[in-house]
């Protein structure tokens, strides 16, 4: 069409070839298209084109330099265009002369140019992806997919801080950072910005003073007899002249036929003031002058806004008559003077104050109108027929509207109140109320209506799928038309929101030359700024804000042009209609061609038979639709599903608005409506957003598949059930309404019957508010109808249509079954009617469904009774038993009902479970119906299953009561998993059976104490952690509630800084056996044996001072004999009386060996009391008593022996293989065991959070195989038992792992921390061997083919050297080969600890030696060790790594591996320096291997060394191992003796 005609006949794109289009954009004399195959032409006037033949093309020309670059949107300027392809990147071309398509001078970008858009805070590197793309005249704006605006061109309307024009490179708005931006918008000299709102945790608090210009935002003025309290703040944000600038065009600006008011300056514009600023009588406001529309403001007016007040000036007027002939003549007066000079009306002085309340909205509505007189362009033209009467009448009226639409803006003229929710912003004007008493402010300030917000929640899945209806709206640029809409025809340089769109669901913005719109989820559309030709769509002023555009039917899509706006809209039979409102050119032959009209109301084109319009665009004197080719009616269901949607938004809109709304206000009893509310905002805001994204999916390709009515079915369908359930328990509430409620009802009855489309006069309030609320039934069925069209549109085996067809069975299912519920909510409301009483009202609950009921005597309870009259009544969650004047009895009706069906007394046997009892029906019919409604009621299923799950709240058990059951049932009775709490918080979470706790559980908990751990038959069995009120917590087994086997007890408020600790044997909730007891607050640590939770026995006591005793215990104290030992090595041997008395006889042993014998009392540290002899022994006698044997030889007779200690762990190990006794049992039976441990084990991490790795199920899979052995055993299956052996100990789920764990445990326990003394050595190292044949003998129990201990296997193939033994052709077992690689590197730490701080003193000697001869050349060493080095670089360096290794081995085979491999490695040295077979001699390999061991330089060599020799194979002493060991260990102590000269 031509642009300026709405009768003009459209035509065809001259010179198209048949592509389909998906998007066109116009320009002023220009345009481009899109086509599906992302392809762009360009069309009309291009000048920038380099031949002359492509400047005005008769067809559209392909744009070669974006061939090969799929293009998925495209946009048009004035003069220049741009295009985004899928990759993100933007290419522009077209005008350049300001800077428009990012290209620094150049007057044109003939071709297609791509533009570079980075952003430097993140990576410059890294290309920023653009969605969108808005061009204006002299502007570009972009839209990343972060949702960020970038801008590039001249002018304000950029939002850039900057005054560097051009801007060629693309920069961001930072104004807008942070935000998510939906779409932009681009006139000709101003932006648009759609963005969303804010979430409510993401509002920032208000500041008190403003950002821009520090005044304050809130202001408080105190009057006479009043207080007046603002916030309407007005910035001067956006100002763009200087104020040298304004000075300058203001004084050239001036016209000569103006009046002046005063000696100082014009005054044409006025503001309501908010901060009541004290009136002065010469103050002057400032000058605004305006030429061709243009505001242009002096410094003073950007300062702020004041007050025109003038008190001698103005007369008094006592009455209100008398205001009111003033007021009429003021504004007849000027209005009149202005249009005979053929000016705009010229505001006269405003009286000051007035006395009368009931001038106020008359006075405001004056005050408007001549402060906005001057603001309004659009009276310049069209208006000329307009008498001074009617236009005085028009502003007034139009002014009213104003107040009630607009919001305030930051700006500083123009300022509206709000009075949308029916009151005042402001309690009063400036100076018009100081005479009025407070009752009449007070009566006229005071809020009439409560507001009620039914904003829904916010749903970050559906606002993640669908077009977010919580928007607003943000401009900047040039506003001298009022296109920007804050209500002023200022410029903004940065985005500003627009209020008063605030809450209107905005979801599309269309910019046109100088004005704007906003299409509105409601299907309306809002405009602003320049109404020439009423290209508004309306007559209504001033147009500096949004006003609603009056339409009939409802707008779906619009475009804005230069001077014309267009609006698709809906019509009755689904196909869009095209509204035009605008420029009207004048008529052929029309003298006059510069005297354009407008239309006063948008007019209908006549494009009915063009078809099905998709998308509309708007140019300077064109505009382009898009339409669809219907095929098969495929398009035509598409819009009728989209239309049907928008209007059915529009009505769940006006319900919530009109009904919901005003009965919240109005409701006493709101519960159960707030619910009915929220339910259906959410709703209505979920169908708002789908009819938004229909309209946006009738713009694009329109696949059916992309629907997100498909996609998304279960979003639709879940908010559907859950919006028409809430109505369904409310229509059972029949008090619900009531009173106010009714009463407002009835007041509206004929609004209900519009909503809900009810034409019978006689229908009930109830059945039409019922008929509201479960309109989204009807729409269900609507949506099953249309899905049921579009599938008819494509082939029976496309996938298409399976689809549409699937969609449509699950809509119309579930409107039948809304349907159903929606019955049986009617039929119990009509058993709440037919059986009123205190009873019934008792049973009420909103949720509660009728099923069937007794009232007929057709069931009774068996042996009840002659006389007794039962009723029984069964709802969905509850079967009741009434009786004559007694209390209902409740049953609850959970699948933890067990029915069972009695065939000859035509009864039902009903098992609760804490009940049991039969009803007896009349007739086998009866007895089926309930049957049927009792089954029905308890799994909603007519055939309930055996097991189930199901809630119940336990009231008559007493070790149950008021205790609730969340869990599985067999026959009544909790079986299975569930949760059992306690009204007092004690929780247990496990396995059930019969009623009773069982199994593991996951957790059980109570406020006090906390238990996790096995259950058996009710009662605590089995590994559990039990934490005590008292702050204590043990870990072990339990027996019938009590502790009983190994267990470890923290005590104290913390368990990691518990003030003591005990791990050992517990009987019968009591310490026996041994264990040890770490008393962390005295330092002490005793290992030994208990009794009735005394320490009773043999016992060893360290402390952290480095005492050590070892003896008897009696009754926690040191009684008998015993051995006590000093960090200096004093030794006390003899009787005690007391922890650390001694008493009685005994002998104290000196350090330097002297010692005496007698009677020793007193405490040791405090002073003993000595009878005795005193010994000096001679030198041989000396010697033994000084020696390190000495003192190990009196240590350890007198502890626990190691074959006693753990019993209870190794015990608890052997009856997990089912062997009462160690080796006493069946070894089939114990392979089932750990086959059943590990099977269970791994169903309970399964369904526990901690998910098990995929290695370590592995592990647990293979382990679960039993290894067999068959034939003669050989060392293949010993190398089998070994592998299987690690894989067992390293998951605790094995029985044997669990083994290994507990003991490292208790092991590190013992030997940490005081347990750290070089004292307990010995006792350690007899510990691991004790563990290895303890250990081995399980292992044999399993593995019976195992030789015993020491026994050779006879060698099938020749072995490595390291497995042979000083028996030739055998191979020697032993528990030490086979376990330690498992279980010493577990418990190297605290091991290594005991040899390192026993061999301290040798260590300190060792080292510093090494460090001395080390400082020595490697030629000069080995000098002085005696080797002849035939070459200078013979230093053994292979040798010397080769033996550092021996500190990062574990066993005692490993390291001796790590001590044969530096052999080899100096053999290998030496026969390649000498170049022939040679035969080593002790002689000559020690100094080369002292050599090695020096240059090693290792740390802890005599620890290394001693490990060795106490847990090496006894076998291996005396082979080639034992002999390479010996000469190390000859090498440690020879490096103490050497040296230097």
């Amino acid at each position: 069409w031509q642009a300026g005609s709405y009768s003009v006949t459209p035509e065809r794109l001259p010179g198209w070839g048949g592509k389909t289009v998906l998007q066109a954009a116009l320009g002023v004399k220009h345009g481009v298209l899109l086509t599906e195959d992302g392809e762009v032409y360009s069309f009309g006037t291009l000048p920038w084109r380099s031949e002359p033949a492509e400047i005005c093309p008769s067809s559209p020309i392909l744009e070669n330099a974006l061939v090969g670059q799929y293009v998925v949107t495209v946009a048009s300027g004035s003069f220049h265009s741009g295009a985004v392809t899928e990759s993100g990147v933007v290419y522009m071309w077209g005008e350049n002369s300001a800077g428009q398509c990012a290209v620094a001078n150049q007057q044109y970008v003939p071709e297609p140019n791509p533009v570079n858009i980075s952003d430097s805070e993140t990576s410059s590197l890294l290309a920023v992806r653009i969605l969108q793309l808005a061009c204006g005249e002299e502007h570009t704006l972009a839209l990343s997919i972060s949702r960020e605006i970038w801008a590039w061109g001249t002018g304000c309307q950029l939002g850039l801080i900057t005054t560097a024009f051009p801007v060629t490179k693309p920069q961001k708005v930072e104004h807008l950072a942070g935000r998510v931006v939906l779409q932009v918008a681009c006139g000709a000299f101003h932006s648009l910005a759609l963005v969303q709102c804010l979430p409510s945790q993401d509002l920032k608090p208000v500041p008190e003073r403003c950002n821009q210009c520090s005044q304050l935002l809130i202001t408080m003025t105190d009057k006479e007899d009043h207080v007046i309290i603002s916030d309407s703040h007005c910035c001067p944000l956006g100002v763009t002249l200087s104020e040298s600038q304004a000075e300058n065009q203001a004084s050239t600006a001036i016209s000569p036929s103006t009046e002046t008011l005063d000696n100082q300056g014009e005054v044409f514009e006025n503001t309501l003031v908010e901060n009541d600023l004290p009136v002065a009588t010469d103050t002057n406001v400032g000058n605004v002058q305006t030429t061709g529309g243009d505001a242009i403001s002096s410094q003073q007016d950007i300062m702020g806004t004041t007050e025109i007040s003038s008190a001698r000036n103005v007369p008094s007027y006592p009455d209100t008559q008398a205001v009111n002939e003033y007021m009429q003549k003021l504004s007849d007066h000027s209005v009149r003077e202005n249009s005979e000079n053929g000016e705009k009306p010229v505001p006269s002085q405003v009286p000051a104050k007035f006395y009368n309340i009931k001038v106020f909205l008359e006075l405001r509505k004056v005050m408007n109108f001549y402060s906005t007189a001057p603001c309004e362009p659009g009276t310049q033209a069209g208006s000329s027929s307009i008498g001074p009467e009617g236009l005085k009448d028009s502003r007034e009226e139009q002014v009213k509207q104003e107040s009630m639409q607009g919001k305030k803006s930051s700006s500083l003229v123009d300022i509206r109140e709000e009075e949308s929710e029916g009151g005042s912003r402001r309690l009063s004007l400036p100076g018009l109320l100081s005479q009025v008493s407070p009752r009449l402010l007070r009566k006229a300030a005071r809020v009439k209506t409560r507001t009620v917000v039914l904003t829904p929640t916010y749903s970050g899945e559906a606002d993640a799928l669908l077009p977010s209806l919580r928007t607003e709206v943000w401009t900047w640029g040039k506003g001298k038309e009022g296109q920007l809409g804050h209500g002023d025809v200022l410029p903004r340089l940065q985005p500003l929101c627009v209020k008063c769109l605030d809450g209107k669901e905005v979801i599309y913005l269309e910019a046109g030359g100088y004005h704007s719109l906003a299409l509105t989820a409601k299907s309306q559309v809002y405009s602003w700024g320049s109404n020439t030709f009423g290209q508004l769509g309306h007559y209504d002023f001033p147009t500096t804000v949004p006003r609603l555009v009056n339409s009939e039917n409802g707008v779906w899509s619009v475009a804005a042009g230069q001077d014309y706006s267009l609006f698709l809209v809906d019509t009755e039979d689904f196909q869009p209609g095209l509204y035009y409102s605008g420029r009207q050119d004048p008529a052929e032959g029309d003298n006059l061609p510069e005297n354009h009209s407008g239309t006063k109301t948008p007019v209908l084109l006549s494009c009915s038979k063009l078809g099905y319009i998709s998308r509309v665009t708007a140019g300077k004197d064109s505009y382009l639709a898009l339409v669809d080719k219907n095929v098969m009616g495929y398009i035509a269901s598409l819009h009728e599903l989209a239309t049907t949607e928008r209007r059915f938004y529009s009505k769940l809109s006006d319900i919530k608005s009109q009904i919901l709304r005003p009965l919240l206000i109005d409701s006493t009893s709101q519960c159960l409506l707030q619910e009915v509310a929220s339910r259906f905002s959410k709703l209505c805001y979920l169908i708002g957003q789908h009819g938004a994204s229909l309209s946006s999916f009738l713009h694009g390709i329109k696949e059916a598949r992309s629907l997100v009515i498909l996609k998304h079915a279960s979003l639709f369908l879940d908010s559907y059930t859950e919006q028409v359930s809430s109505p369904v328990s409310c229509s059972i509430s029949a008090g619900l309404f009531c009173q106010g409620e009714h009463d407002f009802l009835n007041k509206n009855q004929e609004l209900l019957q519009d909503l809900s489309e009810v034409n019978d006069e006689n229908t009930q309030l109830m059945e039409i508010l019922n008929t509201l609320f479960f309109l989204p039934i009807r729409r269900l069925h609507n949506y099953a109808k249309v899905l049921l069209k579009l599938a008819t549109c494509f082939e029976v085996t496309s996938p298409e249509y399976q689809k549409l067809q699937d969609s449509s069975s699950c809509y119309e299912s579930l409107a039948l079954h809304l349907g159903r519920k929606r019955k049986e909510a009617e039929y119990t409301l009509g058993f709440w009617k037919t059986f009123p009483g205190k009873m019934t009202d008792s049973l009420r609950k909103p949720e509660r469904r009728l099923l069937c009921e007794s009232s007929n005597r057709a069931l009774s309870l068996q042996h009840a009774g002659r006389f007794s009259v039962n009723w029984f009544i069964l709802f969905n969650d509850a079967l009741v038993h009434a009786q004559v004047r007694q209390i209902p009895h409740f049953y609850l009706i959970k699948p933890s009902v067990c029915i069972k069906n009695i065939v000859i007394l035509n009864g039902l046997k009903i098992t609760t479970p804490e009940e049991q009892f039969t009803l007896i029906s009349s007739t086998p019919q009866e007895k089926t119906k309930w049957l049927r409604a009792i089954s029905q009621a308890v799994d909603q299923r007519q055939e309930p299953p055996i097991s189930r799950s199901a809630k119940y709240t336990f009231y008559k058990d007493p070790r149950l009561k008021d205790a609730t059951y969340d869990g599985r049932w067999l026959s009544g009775k909790p079986h299975g998993r569930g949760v059992l709490k306690w009204p007092d918080g004690k929780m247990y979470s496990g396995m059930f059976r019969n009623g009773l706790e069982d199994g593991i559980p996951n957790k059980a908990l109570n406020k006090e104490d906390h238990y996790v751990g096995h259950w058996k038959e009710g009662k605590m069995c089995g590994q559990g952690v039990y934490s005590y009120a008292s702050g204590e917590v043990f870990e072990g087994c339990f027996q019938d509630n009590m502790r009983h086997g190994h267990g470890l007890l923290r005590s104290g408020k913390l368990t990691s800084s518990s003030p003591s600790m005990f791990i050992g044997q517990w009987v019968m909730d009591k310490k026996a056996g041994y264990g040890v007891f770490d008393d962390i607050t005295r330092g002490e640590k005793y290992m030994g044996m208990w009794q009735d939770d005394v320490c009773q026995g043999n016992g060893v006591v360290v402390t952290q001072f480095g005492l050590y005793y070892e003896g008897n215990f009696h009754l926690n104290k040191m009684m008998g004999n015993g051995v006590l030992l000093s960090e200096d090595d004093t030794i006390y041997e003899g009787e005690f009386s007391d922890d650390w008395t001694l008493s009685g006889k005994g002998t104290l042993t000196m350090p330097n060996g002297d010692y005496i014998e007698g009677y020793f009392s007193g405490e040791w540290g405090s002073g003993i009391k000595i009878t005795g002899t005193y010994f000096k022994p001679s030198l041989y006698e000396m010697i033994n008593k000084t020696c390190c044997g000495f003192i190990s030889r009196k240590l350890g007779n007198l502890a626990v022996s190691a074959d006693e200690k753990w019993k209870a762990v190794f015990d608890e190990c052997w009856r997990q293989l089912g062997c009462e006794n160690p080796g006493q049992g069946e070894v089939w039976k114990a392979w089932d065991n750990i086959a059943v441990a590990l099977t269970t084990s791994r169903r309970q991490h399964r369904d526990s959070p901690e998910t098990l790795s995929r290695s370590h199920t592995q592990t647990l899979e293979s382990l679960e195989f039993i290894p067999q052995h068959v034939g003669a055993f050989s060392v293949e299956k010993y190398d089998d038992i070994k592998k299987y052996l690690i894989k067992a100990c390293d998951t605790p789920l094995h029985p044997l792992g669990r083994l290994v764990e507990t003991l490292v445990a208790v092991y590190r326990m013992t030997y940490v921390g005081v347990g750290a003394n070089r004292r307990l050595l010995q006792e350690a190292v007899k510990e691991i061997k004790s563990y290895l044949k303890r250990i081995f003998q399980l292992v044999r129990f399993l593995f019976p083919e195992l030789p015993e201990e020491g026994s050779t296997i006879p060698l099938s193939a020749p072995l490595p050297m390291e497995r042979k033994s000083f028996c030739t052709g055998n191979y020697v077992v032993t528990s030490s080969g086979l376990l330690l690689p498992v279980l010493l590197p577990r418990l190297y730490p605290p091991l290594f600890m005991l040899y390192a701080l026993d061999n301290d003193r040798e260590e300190d000697i060792y080292w510093e030696c090494v460090l001395r001869l080390n400082k020595q050349a490697d030629i000069a060493l080995l000098g002085f060790l005696g080797v002849l080095p035939t070459t200078k670089d013979a230093c053994f360096a292979s040798a010397v790594e080769c033996l550092q290794q021996i500190s990062t081995t574990f066993t005692p085979s490993d390291k001796l591996k790590v001590i044969q491999q530096t052999f080899e490695e100096i053999s290998q040295s030496v026969l390649a320096s000498l170049q022939e077979d040679f035969l080593w001699s002790m002689d000559d390999l020690f100094p080369v291997f002292l050599y090695v061991v020096l240059r090693a330089r290792i740390r802890n060599l005599g620890s290394e060394v001693h490990l060795i020799e106490d847990l090496m194979d006894p076998y291996l002493q005396h082979g080639e191992q034992g002999i390479m060991f010996t000469t190390l260990k000859a090498c440690y102590y020879q490096i103490q003796r050497e040296k230097l000269n």
